[in-house]
């Protein structure tokens, strides 16, 4: 069997990046050295890219300034006709070729179809969504647009823009109104519940807005839902599989991202103690939107139980979903009895199922 060159990205100047880290080297750890070569790619926070070139086992321990010393600065050419890495030595230029791109960049500039973009124009396979489904997934405001037309519940909503806090304040406040409070603040386009608050009054509410807009020029407002946080994942192309479902147990208010990386009393629980039926209604959901946003390879599609209703109520979905000892992704997969290892194969797999039907990483 011909070895695949696999470049794995990780690191990159999102706020999620020490997150990023964590996940590649569990990937890179599930990766088979008899069935690829490796690349490990990190990106550091200022976007230089530098290829590791030492023991792969090795990657989850260096520190960031020991990367300038372990990494050659390489860049990941948009010609189509190089289909592969430019190494960079003084004045030196190496060909890489690659077969395919694992990105491991959860939120922006990884997540949002920059990357998968690059890796179009490359001509360059691409685990995971393309590039207008990675943009659309990544920004919530989109993501609903799509989801209300699935009739799927969601928690009622209003958009707010940046610059409107500083306007007219006043009229932000009445819109949210309707909502009641407490309610949840988020950035539109961030993962992993970076910059979300949760705004217990309207005196709150300025606060909240003006640290959403730290990350995001749009700013999505949502009415606070009582109840059990689930979720699913989902992998395949055309026909895709979903897992069953697991739940979240915060160790703070909410799951924010100091509870869900940073707090070892945060726990998930697999298989959620739910009634068959409602875990069937969301791994259909979850199937629904999946397909709808046109996803490729892997998401997980995140809901709420809600408490008084027992609605099932659509919350978001990731499209490189956290790869970590404690991520449920990779965690669900394996309760359903598909190991990380076999997991990293077939989303190879399906990467380069899609570019050779297509042509295209899209």
């Amino acid at each position: 069997m011909t070895k695949k060159v696999v470049a794995v990205l990780f690191g990159g100047q999102s706020t999620e990046h020490e997150v990023s880290k964590r996940s590649a080297a569990t990937i890179l750890a599930a990766l088979s050295d008899e069935k690829y070569f490796l690349l490990p790619i990190y990106i550091t926070k200022e976007g230089k890219w530098l290829l590791y070139e030492g023991a792969v086992e090795n990657v989850g321990n260096v520190g960031n300034v020991a990367w300038e010393k372990v990494g050659v600065p390489v860049a990941l050419s948009p010609d189509a006709s190089h289909k592969g890495l430019l190494r960079l030595t003084g004045d030196k230029v190496k060909h890489i070729p690659i077969d395919v791109v694992f990105p491991v960049l959860h939120g922006r500039n990884g997540e949002d179809g920059t990357v998968q973009g690059l890796c179009e124009l490359a001509g360059i396979p691409c685990v995971g969504c393309g590039c207008l489904t990675s943009a659309a997934c990544m920004d919530k405001v989109f993501t609903k647009k799509v989801v209300n037309s699935l009739k799927i519940a969601q928690a009622e909503h209003v958009v707010v823009l940046r610059h409107e806090i500083d306007e007219n304040m006043a009229a932000i406040r009445r819109r949210v109104r309707k909502l009641g409070y407490p309610c949840f603040v988020k950035p539109a386009n961030a993962g992993s519940s970076v910059g979300v608050t949760k705004a217990a009054n309207k005196d709150g509410l300025e606060a909240a807005l003006r640290e959403a807009g730290k990350n995001d020029r749009k700013i999505l407002v949502e009415r606070a839902i009582s109840g059990r946080e689930l979720e699913c994942a989902v992998l395949g192309n055309e026909n895709a599989e979903a897992t069953g479902v697991g739940e979240i147990l915060a160790a703070a208010d909410f799951y924010d991202y100091e509870a869900k990386y940073h707090n070892a009393e945060s726990q998930t629980i697999i298989p959620a103690d739910i009634p068959s039926e409602k875990a069937e209604e969301i791994r259909a959901a979850a199937k629904a939107v999946y397909a709808a946003m046109d996803c490729a390879g892997m998401a997980r599609v995140d809901f709420f139980l809600e408490n008084e209703t027992n609605k099932v109520i659509f919350n978001e979905i990731n499209t490189i979903p956290g790869f970590t000892s404690i991520s449920m992704y990779p965690k669900l997969w394996n309760a359903a009895g598909m190991m990380t290892a076999a997991l990293v194969d077939e989303l190879i797999a399906l990467a380069l199922a899609r570019f050779d039907e297509e042509g295209t990483s899209e």
